[in-house]
């Protein structure tokens, strides 16, 4: 006896616990519906400006088919929620669960395939096209010095042309004082080193006349890069500061091109391949075999040596030519859905926010589904009787006098008619006061 008394306290506080939760979710339910519009709502105004900044026409058209979309999106977010909220906790089954959390998976991938990402473009579609045009001006800016740096090095080969150019000019000088053949004056060995020396100062003129474009065009570039910077942080619509970025990326691009031509390297390589390839040999002027003679092997020896300044100066021509070209790099115009998902780890706030709207009442299913499941174990083990409450008992009683009255009023008729046989026992429900009491405290 102790034991049922337990269990029947233990009963009508889960009752009572049950009835508690059943108040509240009785008082939420009066404005769930309302709330989850006003998401679906919210979702739908950030889906159409998501859906305009991708659409290209700006016509009524347009307008409408944006309009068109994001209510469609808004109805679809509803109906789908109002489904997940209204099923979801009443199912008890696991296998009943396990396939409506599958559907609700399946329904918010779909909610961020169709809406998400467009609220997430309308959140933050500016700044991830302006981080678009940021990252292009760093990849022109590498371009820009990369091409500088290759260019520069190949004027640097100017230094190499003046020492073999002078070293040339020298064994000229000494061949002048008959340092060299032993027969001083301006033969043909003069001759010979002279030659080569006035073709390495015409190279290095050429070099040297190349310097101030090299400059000019780095400091073009650097003011062009300049005005594109300013363009990715003016406040304006960043579809108009687009396309004068794109203007100026054309001509940044064409610039990096000039300056890429400007090197020299190639030239300078082909001069070194030249410079002991075309040697036009004088005549030796000697005045006797043995002069003629000495004049012949000191121009073996200066061949052999310019052969070795060549090849020097060929390598060094080849080592800029062997450095990285510069990235190409071409802007490429993008839409700020598109932006948004090519830099999402930049922004991922307004993905959060994005998906938030949409996905937050997955939030209150699992809240109901916990609710009601508490209720059900409250309940658990409780007769139908002791479930009723004060309003339900009442509505019984009226349900059963209601009842009693009908009964009556068909008996009255049928004696009114005729219809009724005499000899018929009357109805002990309806005529026997001791039986209907109960009916009454029940």
């Amino acid at each position: 006896m102790a034991r049922d008394g337990e269990n029947s306290t233990h009963q009508q506080r889960g009752i009572r616990y049950a009835r508690e939760l059943e108040g509240h979710l009785g008082w939420l339910d009066t404005f769930s519906g309302t709330a989850l519009g006003v998401l679906a709502v919210a979702s739908g105004i950030y889906t159409y400006l998501g859906v305009s900044s991708l659409l290209d026409d700006n016509g009524a058209m347009s307008a409408f088919a944006a309009i068109a979309y994001s209510a469609a999106v808004s109805v679809g977010i509803f109906v789908f929620w109002s489904y997940m909220l209204r099923l979801f906790p009443a199912v008890r089954s696991a296998r009943a669960r396990v396939g409506l959390l599958g559907a609700m998976s399946l329904g918010s991938v779909a909610i961020i395939a169709m809406s998400s990402w467009l609220n997430a473009a309308a959140l933050a579609g500016s700044a991830a096209v302006e981080q678009h045009l940021a990252e292009t001006v760093q990849d022109y800016q590498g371009s820009l010095e990369r091409a500088h740096e290759i260019t520069l090095s190949a004027q640097g080969l100017e230094r190499d042309v003046a020492r073999v150019r002078q070293s040339f000019e020298d064994l000229s000088e000494q061949e002048a004082t008959g340092g060299l053949s032993g027969l001083a004056g301006r033969g043909a060995v003069f001759r010979v080193l002279r030659q080569k020396s006035a073709e390495l100062s015409g190279l290095e003129a050429q070099i040297a006349t190349q310097t101030p474009l090299v400059n000019d065009a780095f400091v073009e570039g650097n003011q062009i890069l300049s005005r594109m910077r300013a363009l990715t942080v003016e406040p304006g619509p960043v579809e108009a500061r687009s396309v004068e970025f794109s203007e100026q990326a054309v001509r940044l691009a064409g610039l990096i091109t000039r300056l890429r031509q400007l090197s020299v390297a190639p030239l300078v390589e082909r001069a070194a391949q030249d410079l002991s390839a075309s040697v036009v040999l004088p005549e030796l002027d000697g005045s006797s075999v043995e002069v003629r003679g000495n004049q012949a092997s000191t121009i073996s020896a200066v061949l052999e040596v310019l052969a070795q300044r060549a090849a020097t100066l060929e390598r060094a021509a080849q080592d800029v030519l062997a450095m990285a070209p510069p990235t190409e790099t071409t802007y490429t115009p993008i839409s700020s859905a598109d932006a948004v998902i090519k830099y999402a780890r930049n922004f991922v706030p307004s993905w959060a926010g994005a998906i938030a709207i949409d996905l937050l009442p997955a939030v209150l299913v699992f809240i109901l589904a916990i609710t009601q499941g508490a209720i059900r174990e409250g309940r658990e083990g409780s007769a139908i009787e002791e479930t009723l409450t004060l309003a339900e008992l009442r509505a019984a009683v009226l349900a059963m006098r209601d009842m009693d009255a009908a009964m009556k009023g068909t008996s009255v008729d049928e004696d009114a008619h005729g219809d009724r046989d005499e000899s018929a026992p009357h109805d002990i429900v309806t005529e026997n006061p001791a039986l209907s009491t109960p009916s009454k405290t029940t």
